[in-house]
């Protein structure tokens, strides 16, 4: 069934939705494919975009001028996004965990994979924030698992909040797992959020140990909201080995790297 033609104005929220999707850039080429037009017709849209200053463009491409690490994607994006090193990275943090552990994971979208990773273990005893955790890990193996309180958001499924953070000060876990939105060698470990950076902190208050999962597209970027202290973290569990500016802020921190 051939696609349904797009408006002029429609095609452009489409090229900035596949752009953000794919990480900033693209060729042409790929976006014509994605919308099902062609590679004149796109050029067109970019034309226009580029005069409102929202892209550039490249050699056989487009760029937008957002700065994509300061920009959250959508939750189901985000686990789309560079899917096999997140589950890559979960599986090696599953194997760091024994059946009767107990621990605290996020609302983040290689956190999401982790849950999935943990599907086999038993007996698990589970705190977050997250209904993608929550969903993955309840009613299974003999878990327990204790959701925060507070309204969901409708963007991610997770509850921030007062009462979120009320509700995790009553625990104390051997592990807290968290996503975050950018390692850099300058700024540290820097989150996009400023309710998860709270909840952040108030979750590795309650752990023993406090495991961070970032995928390489972290490495170099920066984020608007500072995680406050990277010495609140223990382990960073990646799946390529970062620059070296970031391998000495880890190791000034005394974060040990684990490669998946």
């Amino acid at each position: 069934m051939q696609p349904v033609p797009l408006h002029s104005n429609q095609r452009e929220i489409e090229i900035l939705k596949e752009l953000r999707l794919a990480g900033g850039s693209c060729r042409i080429g790929y976006l014509a494919a994605r919308l099902g037009v062609s590679d004149e017709t796109i050029r067109r849209n970019i034309k226009s975009l580029q005069a409102s200053s929202q892209v550039r463009k490249t050699h056989g491409g487009v760029m937008l001028n957002e700065d994509m690490s300061l920009i959250e994607m959508p939750f189901q994006a985000r686990m789309d996004r560079n899917a096999a090193a997140k589950r890559q990275i979960a599986v090696k943090f599953a194997e760091m965990i024994k059946d009767g552990d107990s621990l605290f994971l996020d609302i983040g979208s290689t956190t999401a994979y982790a849950a999935q990773a943990l599907q086999n273990h038993q007996e698990l005893y589970v705190v977050t924030n997250s209904l993608a955790v929550a969903t993955a890990l309840a009613a299974r193996n003999n878990n327990r698992v204790f959701f925060a309180g507070g309204e969901l958001r409708q963007h991610d499924g997770g509850a921030f909040g007062s009462d979120a953070l009320t509700f995790i000060q009553r625990f104390n876990v051997q592990y807290a797992v968290f996503s975050v939105g950018a390692v850099n060698g300058e700024t540290g470990i820097t989150l996009h959020d400023i309710q998860e950076a709270d909840l952040a902190r108030q979750a590795a208050d309650i752990a023993q140990t406090r495991i961070i999962l970032a995928d390489s597209s972290k490495f170099g970027h920066r984020a608007p909201i500072s995680a406050s202290g990277q010495s609140m973290f223990d382990i960073l569990i990646t799946e390529k080995a970062p620059p070296a500016a970031i391998t000495d802020m880890l190791k000034a921190n005394e974060i040990a790297l684990v490669l998946a």
